[in-house]
């Protein structure tokens, strides 16, 4: 999968205040960590702001639940779908705008281990054994493997002080040191080939469908299959950043 050496160096808050289809490319390659397990990240989605992207959580306004949303860059917001599965996203453009990418697929390069228990259910002995490439290899298991929960939603993803040690091998085995032990920040990793960046319709949703703003890296095995909105029953809110809930 990945290969070379992952920069430690932590991305800056004006990265993130950008519209969210100019950020979510360039979050490719970048790797997320929280705790002792890293993902660096092949496939997001970007969603736009309140009464433009009619796929979006902040289409109709600022709501408890997508409030965070509306605050600064750089912070997470992580939501529940479905009644089973907590997805992921990073916030952009400046405090009060309103719109974020969701992360939909990664590589794990750091914390294995961990992020292969947490996938079993915390069974770390559990059979059958998750294939690497699997273990953060949609929105969903993204959050699992990164241990990422309802409680996480609003931390700030920003390191603000100098760059921990050490620098993420890229054997996958080492640790960043020097951080808060639940925080959450992402760094600089190693940014994908602009060559290798291929952009898309976005998963599984159903109004703005074929706005191309679902952007991966063409080849990595970790990157999610492409799957068209199928309509079903349900009362939870939908699959991605997309699709606003109808209350």
């Amino acid at each position: 999968m990945g290969g070379g050496k992952l920069s430690s160096a932590p991305l800056r808050r004006s990265f993130f205040e950008r519209p969210s289809h100019e950020v979510a490319p360039d979050l490719l390659g970048r790797v997320l960590v929280h705790g002792p397990v890293a993902v660096r990240l092949t496939e997001v989605e970007a969603y736009g702001g309140p009464g433009e992207d009619p796929a979006a959580h902040t289409y109709r306004g600022k709501t408890p639940r997508n409030a965070v949303m509306f605050g600064p860059p750089g912070h997470l917001y992580v939501y529940f779908t479905y009644g089973m599965h907590f997805c992921a996203n990073l916030v952009c453009l400046p405090d009060g705008h309103g719109s974020a990418v969701l992360l939909r697929a990664g590589e794990v390069v750091a914390g294995l281990d961990e992020a292969r228990r947490r996938r079993n259910g915390g069974r770390a002995g559990a059979r059958p054994l998750i294939a690497d490439r699997d273990l953060a290899r949609g929105p969903a298991r993204l959050a699992v493997a990164l241990g990422l929960l309802r409680e996480h939603n609003g931390l700030d993803a920003i390191w603000e002080g100098a760059p921990p040690a050490p620098v993420i091998g890229d054997d996958g085995t080492r640790r960043l040191t020097g951080r808060p032990r639940d925080a959450v920040t992402v760094f600089e990793g190693l940014p994908a080939d602009p060559a290798l960046i291929r952009s898309g319709p976005r998963t599984g949703v159903s109004t703005a469908r074929e706005t191309p703003w679902r952007f991966w890296i063409d080849g990595d095995p970790t990157v999610s299959p492409y799957r068209a909105h199928v309509p079903r029953r349900r009362s939870a809110a939908a699959t991605s950043v997309g699709e606003a809930p109808s209350s």
